[in-house]
């Protein structure tokens, strides 16, 4: 009775300007799905805006938007378009003409559109039904289904705040936040019995109260999967990363048995972009959540099995077999194994940074905290595309957003695309050969000492934003001697294995090792942690299928 109420409140909603096309789709859609769900036509992209948004104050959930291309003042894309930002989670159709197709792939990628119908759509239970059909079996297991938001009261300087907000964010997990000064958050606080001594406080969907939960734990109660449903599997992938997500699709879309174990959230530090531009496929960017969300549901699509806040601890090797040891103690065996576990930006290690940590300053991009940012000042370090893609995000609302730069400017490290966008947006500077010399504040950022590496000469800012993009350090301290790594501690491969014309010690089979296999036969490398790697989203993508098909060679001649 509950899903049944739930989905009667769900709507589906067309918009035509011709009556009798809107009468028509209306007419078929309620002929198939009128018993479950809501159905609601409007006959203008402004009318259809003016319904969403009551809907939204409602309360209601809209789970499809079908829009007509060809409609006068606003046309569908430009309708989809704002009804994004009132819906974000529900799916989109354009209807067209035969002669609007290329109109109609273009909005594909200007409003990340799911599909297009050509009119006539006759017979519906040809080219319409079974279009619906799977866009709503989409939305309801997406994350946008009909389930109650988790409620987290924090502290705005909390680091452990910003910690939790941050892992519910990258984990596609709807939340809700309250400061601990608002009345609502002191009246959270008073249900749980709590004097906001001890933040965040997490307030799962069933209304159970989470005080300074660690991730395992808030990974569970908000219907993260983190226990393995088997001891042995065909694939291990290890790290949530562009590589990672793209060896788990990969090998689950070839019939391999496949788990991914991530130890915090999916899309690593490509999921935390706030724009990637130069991805094959997306003229217009797509985020990194973005992209990581697509990748993720399509590994689950797949049969891919996904884990999230299991810290991994050990590789061995017991005959074939090849077991991942976790820090609670349990293991997990496979014929084979993907390293996929990527790089982590390196500490600042100017006086101050680790007490603000999370209190002002941040590495990555903590998007959550973009919000906070607007009309202040904003200081990024680092000169990688990363750092470029943040500053140009958060330019959008900051005062000001200024790049230091330990070289003499952006063109060692930075794409060219993006040193034209900051060149061009008015409230961003690049400041060349400075560093950060210390951090000051007492409970959060409030100046900066900042240092010209040529003249010497220091200068102390006033600052509260600060966000560090430097280096590459690879996570890799956990494979200790399992596998050979150069003394960086990036992982050896193929090749570079070989490099004297010799196998590696402890080689026993009669090959060399592949491409992208390390040391260990039967366990391979893709993306960042691998030595020499390109460092690009395309090319661990790519790293990640190339390894499933290299797993194929392996178990075929093992």
């Amino acid at each position: 009775m509950a899903q049944a109420a739930e989905a009667a409140r769900t709507v589906i909603l067309t918009v035509d300007d011709d009556p009798g096309v809107s009468r028509a789709v209306a007419r078929d859609l309620r002929r198939r799905y009128g018993e479950s769900y809501r159905i609601v036509r409007a006959e203008s992209g402004e009318s259809a805006l003016q319904a969403l948004r009551e809907l939204k104050l409602r309360g209601d959930l809209v789970a499809v938007i079908l829009a007509d291309y060809r409609m006068p003042q606003m046309n569908g894309i430009e309708f989809l378009e704002q009804a994004l930002d009132v819906y974000p989670g529900a799916r989109r159709v354009l209807l067209t003409a035969y002669a609007d197709t290329n109109a109609a792939i273009d909005a594909i990628n200007v409003v990340d559109l799911d599909h297009y119908l050509l009119k006539p759509w006759d017979p519906p239970e040809e080219k319409l039904y079974p279009v619906l059909d799977d866009l709503l079996q989409a939305w309801r297991s997406s994350a946008y289904r009909p389930v109650p938001s988790t409620k987290v009261v924090g502290h705005r300087w909390s680091a452990r705040s910003s910690d939790v907000r941050e892992f519910l964010a990258r984990n596609q997990v709807p939340y809700r936040w309250y400061s601990v000064e608002e009345p609502e958050g002191q009246r959270l606080l008073a249900a749980a019995g709590q004097d906001g001594r001890r933040l965040p406080l997490v307030i799962t969907p069933d209304g159970t109260a989470l005080v300074e939960p660690e991730a395992p734990e808030l990974a569970a109660r908000v219907g993260l999967a983190t226990t393995p449903t088997a001891d042995f599997y065909d694939l291990i992938v290890i790290g949530g990363g562009p590589a990672g997500l793209g060896a788990a699709v990969y090998g689950a879309s070839e019939g391999l048995r496949t788990v991914l174990v991530e130890r915090s959230a999916t899309g690593g530090q490509a999921g935390q972009s706030s724009r990637i531009e130069n991805y094959l496929g997306f003229p217009d960017g797509v985020s990194g959540a973005q992209l990581t969300d697509r990748a993720r549901r399509q590994a689950a699509k797949f049969g891919a099995e996904i884990l999230t806040t299991r810290e991994v601890t050990g590789l061995e090797v017991n005959g074939a077999a090849r077991v991942v040891r976790f820090a609670d103690g349990t293991a997990i065996a496979a014929h084979s194994v993907i390293l996929a576990t990527g790089v982590q930006y390196r500490q600042l290690e100017a006086r101050g940074c680790t007490d603000l940590t999370g209190c002002g300053v941040f590495y990555g991009s903590a998007l959550t905290e973009a919000a906070s940012c607007q009309g202040q000042d904003i200081y990024i370090v680092g000169g990688a595309n990363s750092a470029g893609q943040a500053a140009m995000y958060l330019s959008r609302g900051a005062k000001s957003v200024t790049l230091l730069v330990r070289g003499p400017d952006l063109s060692a490290s930075m794409s060219h695309y993006l040193i034209q966008q900051i060149n061009e947006a008015p409230n961003i500077s690049v400041r060349p050969h400075t560093v950060v010399d210390a951090a000051h504040g007492s409970d959060h950022l409030e100046q900066l000492t900042l240092r010209h590496t040529v003249t010497g000469v220091s200068e102390r800012v006033d600052a509260q934003w600060m966000f560090v993009f430097i280096g590459a350090a690879p996570l890799t301290d956990w494979l200790g001697d399992a596998v050979l790594r150069d003394e960086r501690g990036f992982i050896l491969a193929g090749p570079d294995l070989t490099a004297d014309g010799h196998p590696p010690a402890g080689w026993e089979l009669d090959r060399p090792p592949y491409h992208l296999e390390t040391s260990v036969p039967g366990v391979f490398v893709a993306g960042d942690a691998r030595a020499e790697s390109a460092k690009r989203v395309a090319s661990a993508v790519g790293e990640g299928a190339m390894a499933v098909m290299l797993v194929h060679r392996y178990l075929e001649q093992s």
